[in-house]
């Protein structure tokens, strides 16, 4: 009663909020420090993997400049464009090799090198795959290595010898033939005895060159297009019947040489342009071009 007229009453039960409120700020408080608690651990743990991260990307940026600076140490030591009496020489050299019996190996190698090649040539036998296909020459002691473009291919063989095994023929224009070269306008074929050409034909084709903005669509002029070289095609494919010498080495634009694949002995690609005569001239001599990789 005496509490009551003196306000106490009122006093003590604002007391007791106020500590209801204190109490009630603790366990915030409390509930707050452990989740930063738990905030800081997480945070450590986080940094804890991304230094983990940072060193594996180190590891790997390191392995691949590794990888990319040895492959820029692994390079030909000399390329050379060989025909004529150039390349008879080099190919003298080469069979004036001589070595205890399987100390030279000659590969002929059209894809991938086999393991016996890879393993002669060691960490430099990607080099090989690069120039492949290719014929592949090198010595158990290292002495000469290289790798040399064949006109005329063999059959893919790895031969461990005392000198180096291939046939000139390979490289170097024998006995008859024919070469042809091939462009979607125009046809040029030459009958040869070695190196000299015993008969000759040639001619053009009429050719769409271009689509003028007027007249014809493009689909239109397309199909025209296709229309003509397919003629020509045919017309390539019959007069190639009327030769008389084998074999058959058909070459020019890579768009066409599918079509006589099925009719060359070999094909190749070759950058031969003008009249069809002089045109010839060009594609013979650039397809007994031998490129010689020094490995």
């Amino acid at each position: 009663m005496l509490d009551e007229l003196l306000g106490r009453a009122a006093l003590k039960d604002r007391i007791e909020e106020l500590e209801e409120a204190k109490r009630h700020l603790e366990r915030q408080l409390e509930a707050e420090q452990e989740r930063r608690a738990e905030a800081v651990s997480a945070r450590q743990e986080a940094q804890q993997r991304a230094n983990r991260l940072d060193d594996r990307i180190a590891d790997l940026e390191g392995t691949v400049e590794r990888l990319e600076s040895d492959s820029q140490h692994v390079d030909y030591r000399r390329r050379e464009r060989l025909n004529g009496e150039r390349l008879d020489a080099v190919l003298d050299r080469l069979e004036s090799v001589a070595t205890d019996p399987e100390g030279a190996l000659t590969a002929y190698v059209d894809d991938e090198p086999p393991a016996e090649v890879r393993e002669a040539f060691g960490d430099r036998s990607p080099l090989v795959t690069d120039a492949a296909p290719c014929l592949a020459v090198t010595d158990d002691a290292g002495l000469v290595s290289a790798a040399l473009s064949v006109p005329v291919s063999p059959e893919p063989f790895v031969d461990w010898a005392d000198g180096f095994a291939f046939d000139r023929s390979w490289f170097r224009p024998r006995g008859e033939f024919t070469l042809a070269l091939v462009r979607s306008d125009l046809f040029a074929m030459g009958e040869y005895l070695g190196a000299e050409r015993t008969a000759f034909h040639g001619f053009d084709s009429e050719l769409k060159s271009q689509h003028s903005k007027g007249g014809f669509s493009q689909s239109r002029f397309e199909r025209l297009r296709d229309e003509q070289i397919d003629s020509h095609v045919d017309r390539c494919l019959e007069a190639l019947a009327e030769r008389t010498t084998d074999p058959l080495y058909v070459v020019g634009e890579r768009t066409v040489l599918g079509e006589f694949s099925e009719v060359a002995d070999v094909t190749a690609t070759v950058d031969a342009t003008g009249n069809p005569e002089p045109a010839l001239e060009d594609a013979f001599r650039d397809f007994w071009t031998v490129r010689l990789r020094a490995i």
